[in-house]
């Protein structure tokens, strides 16, 4: 009997749960149910016509993805201070961009997740410029998909040129030089330059390509400056002669502007050399300027450019993984990056996607693909953040003749080094 009675409670006990556990899924509504799972995004700022591009591409993955929706956060100062403390208080998006400049640090902290994993044959790897994927492998493993890129080019100011009587863009350097000094102008003879030849950016973003000119390099092989040889010198030179002996080339800081690209566009310049991100500015804050682009200048016998990249690369600690690929694999996809190049903004890293836009067909564009074959990467090991700012301070000082350039760019590098040693 009493064992009756015990069967009889834990069935009632049992009907009694499934009854609570039935009524509780009733007031969960079916939308929670089923909720898709939510991607973090982030990236830096950008002009409003390509955020608003982006907000396109991301919605038309969701409608083509109704089980994930993106949650796009824009970082639009200190981008990568901000992603690098939230990598630490594990609290980084799921998914961010990261330029080739800041990748190989990021790479050797073990806080990006390997990409192999979730790459299949269909994805086809091949398809993307070698010289830019391999910016973002390490130790023989891929941590993220390049989405665009930008290489240099001259721009140069076709009214200027005509007036001139020149026909055709420089191809040399010393050409450039030349042009330069006929492209200066002061048109009221008031000793002011109204129109300088050539905008020069002193930055060492700028002046890699010329260190490289000559068989000079910017960093050993255990990843310590080295800029300060004879062999950089010669390149670097022909920056300082022309700004201080010339006196046909002009620092945005000296004509009242912000950039390159906006010296070029006001007219104090008539050649400057900038990447792709200027084309939509220029037609855009200045539609009556005219101007061309051609290949950067050799230098030495030697074509030269740089090229800029950034990625797709995935939070090791993404709680969703799968997803998170999903995201970037559409965007680096060949239909998804169709369409965030599409407008011209950026430049497709993948090599069916260029063929398809026919950018290098394009009369503005096409400079900028044909330079991806020689171009120099903007990356140079874990201390290039460091090497830089230590060359962009002394380098100014030699142009503006505070001191020699063999003197700056000695003090540049044992700066340099000397941060390096002590953050070892």
């Amino acid at each position: 009997m009493k064992k009756g009675l015990l069967n009889f409670l834990a069935l009632a006990l049992t009907i009694a749960l499934i009854l609570i556990t039935y009524q509780s899924c009733l007031l969960i509504p079916e939308s929670d149910i089923h909720a898709p799972v939510i991607i973090k995004l982030s990236g830096w700022g950008a002009s409003p016509s390509e955020q608003a591009l982006l907000k396109q591409v991301l919605q038309d993955f969701e409608e083509t993805h109704p089980q994930i929706k993106i949650k796009y956060e824009l970082i639009s100062t200190q981008y990568m201070d901000v992603i690098k403390t939230r990598l630490i208080g594990e609290a980084a998006p799921d998914v961010f961009y990261l330029d080739a400049f800041e990748a190989p640090f990021l790479m050797s902290k073990n806080v990006l997740e390997p990409l192999e994993t979730y790459i299949t044959p269909e994805f086809d790897l091949t398809d993307f410029e070698d010289k830019l994927l391999d910016a973002f492998k390490y130790q023989d493993k891929i941590y993220g998909l390049p989405k665009d890129y930008s290489t240099l080019a001259l721009f140069y100011n076709q009214k200027s040129f005509a007036t001139a009587g020149l026909e055709s863009s420089p191809t040399t350097w010393d050409e450039l030089l030349a042009y330069s000094k006929q492209l200066t102008i002061d048109i009221n003879q008031d000793q002011r330059t109204d129109q300088y030849g050539f905008g020069v950016l002193p930055n060492l973003a700028r002046q890699a390509y010329k260190i490289k000119a000559f068989g000079g390099q910017l960093v050993d092989q255990q990843g310590y400056a080295t800029f300060a040889t004879e062999a950089s010198l010669q390149g670097l030179q022909l920056v300082v002669d022309q700004y201080r002996q010339d006196r046909s080339s002009a620092q945005p800081s000296d004509v009242g502007t912000n950039s390159g690209s906006e010296m070029f566009g006001q007219g104090k310049v008539a050649m400057v050399i900038e990447g792709n991100w200027a084309i939509p500015y220029l037609s855009t804050t200045f539609p009556k300027l005219e101007f061309s682009t051609s290949e950067v200048p050799s230098i030495n016998n030697q074509p030269g450019t740089m090229v800029f990249t950034a990625a797709y690369v995935m939070n090791k600690q993404a709680q969703h993984k799968a997803e998170a690929w999903e995201l970037i694999s559409y965007l680096t996809g060949k239909e998804g990056m169709q369409k965030w190049t599409s407008t011209g903004f950026a430049l497709p890293t993948r090599k069916s996607v260029a063929a398809t836009l026919g950018y290098n067909q394009d009369p503005l564009r096409a400079a900028f693909v044909a330079g991806i074959a020689y171009a120099t990467p903007w990356q140079a090991g874990e201390h290039l953040p460091t090497i830089m700012s230590s060359f962009d301070n002394q380098f100014v000082s030699a142009i503006l003749g505070d001191q020699s350039l063999e003197q700056a760019m000695v003090r540049a590098q044992e700066s340099a080094n000397q941060q390096i040693k002590a953050n070892e």
